[in-house]
């Protein structure tokens, strides 16, 4: 099984690199954000928890989430792998799913990490707000901020990953195309 971490800072270019792993590998995508509207859409018990937290503004526990993703990984017993995206984004989400993934007997194969110069990040995030409406994605210093912060808490995941070898730097300077074929030729070594 071929279980995907895909990393970097907002504006990697993760969601578009995901969608090719998807249809390269025929993963199965996980995204948190996507799981949490859907299990609340469904009415589950672990949406209505969700459901509790984001109603006061507050963010939606680990386990909760943790749970979610037990839940979508049970669901699919036949799949070939998984792309996370969106999660982990702490340590201990980190540690959290690597557990559960060594529990279910389907470790974590890889950490791609999307290695993208702060200056293209910005551009790219700006150029994203004109063309999708995104205000995040509009305003230079709320970007820098995102930038900041991902450097401040989600970075250190990979400190993590490192010492398991499972951390893989990807270039991801250049075009769609030139860096799906770096993530194609690190994915297919593993």
């Amino acid at each position: 099984m071929l279980n995907l971490v895909l990393f970097g800072p907002p504006g990697a270019g993760k969601g578009t690199q995901a969608e090719y792993l998807i249809n390269s590998f025929g993963l199965i995508h996980l995204s948190t954000g996507d799981l949490l509207r859907s299990e609340i859409a469904d009415g589950t018990e672990l949406g209505k928890k969700a459901s509790e937290y984001m109603s006061k503004g507050e963010l939606v526990p680990d386990e909760v989430v943790i749970g979610m993703i037990k839940s979508k990984l049970e669901s699919n017993p036949d799949a070939t792998g998984f792309i996370f995206d969106g999660f982990p984004r702490t340590v201990d989400q980190a540690k959290a799913l690597d557990k559960l993934l060594n529990e279910n007997g389907t470790p974590m194969s890889a950490m791609l990490c999307l290695e993208v110069e702060k200056d293209e990040l910005i551009s790219r995030l700006l150029n994203r707000g004109k063309i999708s409406g995104r205000v995040d994605d509009q305003n230079q210093k709320v970007i820098e901020n995102r930038i900041k912060v991902y450097q401040e808490k989600t970075e250190p995941i990979i400190e993590y990953f490192r010492p398991q070898n499972k951390h893989y730097g990807i270039d991801g300077m250049g075009g769609i195309e030139e860096i799906a074929g770096r993530i194609k030729a690190v994915v297919s070594k593993l």
